[in-house]
This record gives structure tokens, C-alpha cells and sequence, in this order.
């Protein structure tokens, strides 16, 4: 146990604006929406658009401002010497995934309007739901202790339970909800007992001083075997949020029961979310890497395979898209393998630039993607089959423009952003000789390019046989959606390097 003397900490109120900006916006639209029930949401999603829009700024206003906590303690030691014990966190790391998260949401809020409306289910609450989701994530990569991390992770997954069952009338999206909210308490219970063993075994459930604990060499002692069980058990929760095998059961099932706006923002805003938490925690967790880097590496390797091998069969694109996410959370965690590898080998230059910039391509495709897909809803019915999307290039020729580009980036097709972000992951394996897991890596990769180029090639080609499908109309939100995803994976290809050596910043040790 820590021997604490505790001041209080001073309150930093720039280190929780941004959240507090997003909360209140998303507070703001659901008083709008009780004042104008089942009318028109164009109100809503103007003010939610321009209330991420103003979160964003805060996080740029202050993006230069040294790493600094709040709410939480001072502890001294024996020696004298000074510990902040803080709850929250402003540094480089949570700004840039709070953007992440913000631009998400934003763009999520743009295209949905339209798909609601289409599919009869226009509810206004949506948009609250929406933005308390993003809060959550918001709170989960600005703390450093434990106990917050798990309210942001509840914050977020409680409202997404609710949104995966919006609507409400449709057999499979009820059975989404269902099971997304029994396998997801299911997850958080595990969560939450590690960190109870956490703290059984550190008394503290701070991450500055779970690490001090462990640095003291006291990692032998017997009450560190509750240590361990804790970080077992807190690996399990974060597997299943992030979609990692085998805590992955439920994806597929709920990306294609779930609004298809749901799913996007599902897949993209809670995988950035859980991954850059994950890094926090395991930053904390770095002395007993030894037994989670193992873990962590088998994860990867069946992500990768079975989303892959299992995508490759399926006919529905939303559950290609599901197998997709794990594949791709499999990608993702090799990069996270090797940042952990080369942690204490300062011969070896690697932070966390790689799963930022992964992070990054991957959110821009994954929403474009979706939003392409909302225009098979038609009238209270949509058409989720690859089948369904014949054809596209003749009724809506930018949007199948599009989903080509998100296709191919998906697929890490040269000369594209997501080629690149692969490239990096494969250098940062190789570099840590993790050489087995990169060509892992590579064998999963080209076996991807066959079920996203069948997605691309079916926007472009009309069967004879087939009854051409009734797609919605490409509204502006939609449009704007589209078009600036497609135009930013362009400039994040063009601007890497500039992109790289911002992110490279928060490669110092982040705790």
C-alpha cells in the first residue's frame, strides 16, 4: 500500500470543457425536443452540429497548453517529493482522440437525419443519445483512474444500448438491443471486478500508482496476485468493447439489427474510444507486460483471421462490415503489441503515432462507408444485402464514387491512406521483431481485398435479372458526409508526414 499524505489538487477546468461543451449541448437538444415533440429535427441537429463545433474549438483553443490534471490529489512521499494523483488529464494524447471522437459525432449527427426519416423512425432523442455516447468516450481517454474509466465506458455503452434498439418496431433491431445490453453487462461486470481486485491488490485504483507500486519491485508479493486476475479480468471488458475474438459474439449480430447510423457511429466512435482507454490502462499496467503482451498477441492473431475468413461468406454488408471491424481491431492491436514492446528500448522509436494515425484513416472510412449504406432505406424498409446496392452508379453516381474510395482504403489498396496506415503497423511489428505477427498481418490484409472489393464492384455493376433498388435521396447531409470523408483520407494521404510528426508528440510517455 502507498504511504499518502494528500493535499487536494488544484481544479482545471480546461482539462474537462470539451466534455462539459458536448454534454450540455446534447442536454440543450433533448430540452428542444421535449419543447417540439415528433416535429421536425432540423433544429436539433443544428444546434448539436454547432455544439461539436464550438467542443472542437475549445480543444484547439488550448492546444498548446502544457499537460496538466485536475480534480484529484497531491500525494508527497517520505522524501518530499510531489505526485499528482489527478482524475482527469489535459495532454496531447487525450486532445487528439477527443477530435477524433468530436469529429465522429459530428459527422454521424450530419447524415442521420435523412436515414431517420426515411426508415419512419425520426425520433429526436437520438441526437442527446448521440452526444452523451461521445461524453462517455470523452471521459474515458482524459482519466488516468479507474473508477472514472469505468463510468466513462458505462456513460457510453448505456446509451448505445438504447440507440441499437431504436427501431423499435423492427424484430432485429429489439433482438440487437437485447443482446447487446446482456452480453455488454455481462462485460462490464468483469470490468468492474478487476478493478476492485486492482485496488484489493495496490489500494489505489490510480494508474500513477498502480505503476509506482510495481516499479518499488513489489510485484512478488502475494497480494499482486490480485494483480493479476484484476488485469485478466480487465482485458475481458476491454475485448468486448473493442469487438477483439472471442469477445466479439455480438457484433455482427448487432452492427446488422441496429440503424444503420447507429452502426457507423458504433463502429468508428467506440473502437477509438476503447482503444485509446486501452492505452491508457496498459501504459499503467506496462511492468506486468510480460503477462498481458502474450494475451494481447493472441488476440490479434484471431481477430484478424476469423473476421476476415468469416466477412469473406457473408451476404448482408453491414455484417461484412462487422467482421470487418474485427479484423481491423485485430490490425490495431498489433500496432498496440509493438508500441508495447519497444516501450523501455529507447534504440527503438516507436510511440504512439501508428495506432493514432490507424485510428484515424480507419474512423473517416468506416463512417463514410455507413453513410453510403443509409441510402437503401426507402419508405420504412431498407435492403442491407450486397445485392441491394447493384447498380448504384447510375441512380447516385457520387455516392458510389465514394463508396469505392472507402472500399479501397478499407482494403489497404496502394496508394491510399489505409495502405499506409497498414505499412506503418507492419514496420512497427518488424522493428520489434515481431516478424511472425506481420506477416500474420499481410496474409489477412489480401485476403480482405476480396469481400471490400466485391462491396465496390457491386455499386458498379447492374445484374439484368435483378429489380433495381429504390435508393433514398442524397440530401445535403449526406453529401457533405461523403464528400469530406472521401476529401480527408485524400489529404491525410497527402499530408502524412506533417500528420505524423504532430502525433509524434504524445510518444513521450503519457504517465
Amino acid at each position: 500500500m502507498i504511504d499518502t499524505k494528500l493535499t487536494p489538487a488544484p481544479i482545471d477546468w480546461i482539462a474537462l470543457a470539451p466534455m462539459i461543451a458536448v454534454g450540455t449541448t446534447g442536454v440543450v437538444a433533448m430540452i428542444l425536443e421535449m419543447m417540439r415533440p415528433r416535429k421536425t429535427n432540423n433544429l436539433i441537429v443544428s444546434i448539436s452540429l454547432i455544439g461539436l463545433a464550438f467542443a472542437a474549438a475549445l480543444v484547439l483553443a488550448f492546444w498548446n497548453v502544457p499537460p496538466r490534471e485536475s480534480f484529484g490529489a497531491v500525494y508527497a512521499d517520505a522524501s518530499g517529493h510531489e505526485k499528482n494523483f489527478g482524475l482527469f488529464i489535459h495532454d496531447r494524447f487525450s486532445q487528439l482522440v477527443q477530435l477524433l471522437l468530436i469529429g465522429v459525432c459530428f459527422f454521424t449527427v450530419m447524415f442521420s437525419e435523412g436515414y431517420l426519416r426515411e426508415k419512419l423512425i425520426p425520433f429526436g432523442e437520438y441526437y442527446p443519445l448521440v452526444l452523451w455516447t461521445t461524453v462517455g468516450g470523452m471521459v474515458m481517454v482524459t482519466t488516468r483512474d479507474l473508477i472514472i474509466l469505468f463510468l466513462g465506458l458505462e456513460t457510453l455503452s448505456i446509451s448505445l444500448y438504447i440507440l441499437a434498439g431504436l427501431s423499435s418496431k423492427e424484430k432485429r433491431s429489439q433482438e440487437s438491443a437485447l443482446k447487446y445490453f446482456l452480453l455488454g453487462a455481462f462485460a462490464s461486470s468483469f470490468m468492474l471486478y478487476g478493478i476492485a481486485l486492482m485496488y484489493g491488490g495496490t489500494g489505489t485504483t490510480h494508474l500513477s500508482g498502480i505503476t509506482e507500486l510495481f516499479q518499488a519491485n513489489l510485484a512478488d508479493a502475494n497480494p499482486y496476485r490480485l494483480v493479476y486476475a484484476g488485469l485478466g479480468m480487465i482485458l475481458v471488458g476491454f475485448g468486448f468493447k473493442a469487438a477483439l475474438v472471442p469477445f466479439h459474439m455480438w457484433t455482427p449480430d448487432v452492427y446488422q439489427g441496429a440503424p444503420t447510423c447507429v452502426t457507423g457511429f458504433m463502429a468508428a466512435g467506440s473502437k477509438v474510444a476503447a482503444y485509446a482507454a486501452l492505452i491508457r490502462f496498459l501504459e499503467g499496467a506496462m511492468a506486468m507486460k510480460d503477462v498481458w503482451i502474450p494475451i494481447l498477441m493472441a488476440f490479434a492473431v484471431l481477430s484478424m483471421t476469423l473476421g476476415n475468413l468469416v466477412a469473406i461468406v457473408q451476404r448482408d454488408a453491414k455484417r461484412i462490415l462487422g467482421y470487418s471491424s474485427i479484423a481491423h481491431a485485430g490490425y490495431i492491436l498489433v500496432a498496440v503489441v509493438a508500441w508495447a514492446k519497444a516501450y523501455d528500448r529507447p534504440d527503438l522509436q516507436i510511440g504512439y503515432e501508428t495506432v493514432l494515425y490507424y485510428l484515424l484513416t480507419y474512423s473517416l472510412m468506416t463512417i463514410g462507408a455507413f453513410a453510403v449504406l443509409t441510402l437503401s432505406a426507402r419508405g420504412g424498409k431498407e435492403g442491407t444485402l450486397v445485392d441491394d446496392y447493384y447498380g448504384m452508379y447510375r441512380r447516385r453516381p457520387f455516392a458510389a464514387l465514394a463508396m469505392v474510395v472507402f472500399m479501397v482504403n478499407l482494403a489497404g489498396i496502394p496508394p491510399f491512406a489505409g495502405f499506409f496506415a497498414k505499412v506503418f503497423i507492419f514496420s512497427d511489428a518488424l522493428e520489434t521483431g515481431l516478424l511472425w505477427l506481420a506477416l500474420v498481418l499481410a496474409v489477412n490484409s489480401v485476403i480482405s481485398a476480396y469481400y471490400y472489393l466485391r462491396v465496390a464492384f457491386a455499386v458498379f455493376v447492374q445484374e439484368p435479372e435483378w429489380k433495381p433498388t429504390r435508393f433514398a435521396p442524397m440530401n445535403l447531409g449526406l453529401l457533405l458526409t461523403c464528400g469530406i470523408t472521401a476529401v480527408l483520407l485524400l489529404a491525410i494521404l497527402v499530408f502524412t508526414s506533417p500528420i505524423l510528426r504532430e502525433i509524434s508528440i504524445v510518444s513521450a510517455k503519457i504517465l
